[in-house]
């Protein structure tokens, strides 16, 4: 029986999938094992439990897995790389079951310097979905720590993380701009407002914007339960105001978002305030980046192997 198990190992949590011969995606699983949380057991607990029922396939993880804190710290390779560099370089943690779970590298671009780790397999996966994006295009994978990632003739050849969803947090819990003890309001209005107010900043950018959050509540122009989600426009504002005023998004090349949908829709209400249309995510990205580099690696072994 041909197949893979192909496992998106993060920080928080682990999510398990079951591609058949063909590359066809089947059974997805979910976990709240992340490196960070392991069952009693460790990783080889997680694993089993995971994959529990399933076939004994090839297995290959990306993500945090690979991290220093991780099963087994994995290299980064240098820029530019491709699926092909990224399929030849995998390693490999033997689990208590007798086989192998193979580890993908992360990305290193020296020019930041700046590291990605899991991102450079969703990145592969989008590009065998969309192909076209292949020639010349900037993927936006919102998160944690956000990445803009340029990829050209089917190589990344540039990234950048932004802390957006840290700072948020950092500045909701440990900041004066804090609400605390306010239920937060859903109000699209003020991130909008938010959005703009990056949008509108000019060279000084954001940072110089933070304040009006306190400023703006303070004068009763902002309830205090749409602070969170002025701030919120604010910074993810920032990313794109900062992303086109030095060339890392162009508003003449593709934009394409990866990730999860409504921290997507997010970046696609505000990339609007900036005249950009943005389509939806590419989904399971990372999913078919990890059948992708399987196959380069040669794990898969099948007549009928097709791009997913």
């Amino acid at each position: 029986m041909g197949g893979l198990i192909a496992l998106d190992w993060g920080t928080s949590s682990l999510r398990a999938f079951r591609f058949d011969g063909t590359g066809r995606l089947g059974e997805t699983r979910a976990r709240p094992w992340g490196i960070r949380h392991l069952p009693e057991g460790g990783y080889d607990a997680a694993l089993a439990s995971v994959i529990a029922g399933w076939p004994a396939l090839p297995r290959l993880a990306c993500g945090m897995v690979g991290s220093r804190n991780g099963w087994r710290e994995m290299p980064y390779l240098d820029l530019p790389a491709d699926a092909a560099q990224l399929g030849g370089a995998l390693g490999a943690v033997r689990a208590a079951d007798g086989l192998d779970v193979h580890l993908v590298a992360g990305l290193r671009d020296p020019r930041g310097p700046d590291m990605m780790r899991g991102e450079e397999t969703q990145l592969i996966g989008a590009l065998a979905l969309r192909p076209a994006l292949a020639q010349a295009a900037t993927f936006i994978l919102p998160g944690t720590h956000s990445k803009w990632a340029v990829v050209r003739d089917g190589a990344v050849t540039g990234f950048r993380t932004l802390m957006t969803g840290e700072l948020f947090a950092v500045l909701q819990r440990h900041s004066i701009l804090g609400t605390t003890g306010v239920e937060a309001a859903d109000d699209a209005d003020a991130f909008d407002r938010g959005v703009a107010s990056a949008r509108d900043s000019g060279a000084a950018g954001a940072l110089g914007r933070l304040f009006s959050a306190r400023a703006l509540m303070l004068d009763g122009a902002l309830a205090p339960a749409s602070v969170p989600d002025y701030l919120s426009g604010l910074l993810i504002g920032e990313e794109f105001r900062a992303a086109l005023a030095d060339g890392l998004a162009r508003r003449d090349a593709p934009l394409q978002l990866i990730g999860e949908a409504a921290l997507c829709e997010r970046y696609r209400r505000a990339a609007a305030l900036f005249g950009i249309e943005l389509p939806p995510p590419i989904p399971d990205a990372a999913a078919h980046g990890l059948w992708q580099l399987a196959a380069q690696a040669g794990l898969i072994h099948s007549r009928e192997s097709r791009a997913c």
